[in-house]
């Protein structure tokens, strides 16, 4: 029987100790407030930002929003300058899943840095290297987590009844050819994403750990997890009309792989 070494928590722990949110955050430009507004829109315009900070004695202490500049001359940037809240500042050093998660209800986030604001976090910055890191993370643990609970629950290639004919015969394919490079492997082994999820799905002992409630559900997050594990692969929009929706799949495949890893 093989054993897997790696967890959830474990991949949550490098994401939350040596992967923080300075790997994905941009420096946020800024004015003084004392800077005519319609300069500051022509700005914000020509680079396509939404907010900027605003400047007091050398240091960000607010921001203001491109949508609530007006061209009428005559008011500086102060005039539409408002404190940043709580809930949209977060820490250099906090974990980087902390910002993703947080990311779910706010188009950006000031990042502040030795007591300074002087970063921001944008919806674009999930698409980063660091963020599709963890969520392939996320996959691959899941999928070789479903893998193991199939051969324990299965031994001896006895989930093969769950699979189509076709299915097996690809699998078989993919078997003999491996095997000829001396690939030490079993059939299983040779299982796609599609597979394991289609043996879990008709096994009426494995499909209720993919969701407790709901079978259908079950199905439709094994398939939106296949469908984010392809954008990923092909560095495909993880974003682009797919947010929340990826920052909540991500939580719930947490969930998944917790049950996974109990069974």
């Amino acid at each position: 029987m093989k054993h897997l070494k790696s967890s959830s928590l474990d991949l949550r722990e490098i994401f939350s100790r040596d992967i923080t949110v300075r790997y994905i955050a941009e420096p946020l430009a800024s004015f003084d407030a004392t800077v005519d507004s319609t300069t500051v829109q022509a700005f914000l315009t020509e680079r396509n930002y939404d907010v900027i900070g605003v400047r007091y004695e050398g240091f960000i202490a607010s921001y203001a929003r491109a949508v609530d500049l007006k061209a009428d001359g005559g008011r500086t940037l102060a005039d539409y300058a408002q404190p940043v809240p709580d809930a949209l500042l977060i820490q250099d050093s906090e974990p980087l899943v902390q910002a993703i998660l947080a990311m779910r209800e706010t188009p950006y986030l000031f990042v502040e840095s030795l007591g300074q604001i002087n970063g921001i976090i944008t919806l674009g910055d999930i698409q980063k290297a660091p963020v599709r890191l963890w969520l392939f993370g996320l996959i691959s643990l899941t999928e070789m987590q479903l893998l193991r609970v199939i051969r324990e629950t299965y031994p001896f290639n006895r989930w093969q009844h769950y699979l189509s004919e076709t299915r097996l015969a690809i699998a078989q394919e993919m078997l003999e050819r491996r095997q000829a490079s001396n690939a030490e492997i079993d059939l299983a082994d040779c299982l796609q994403f599609c597979d394991k999820r289609d043996i879990f799905l008709r096994s009426d002992r494995l499909h209720p750990i993919l969701h407790p409630d709901s079978k259908n559900r079950g199905e439709k997050l094994l398939k939106d997890l296949e469908a984010l594990r392809n954008n990923l692969a092909h560095a495909q929009d993880i974003v682009t009309g797919q947010w929340p929706k990826t920052a909540d799949l991500a939580e719930e495949t947490e969930q998944l792989l917790l049950r996974l890893e109990q069974y």
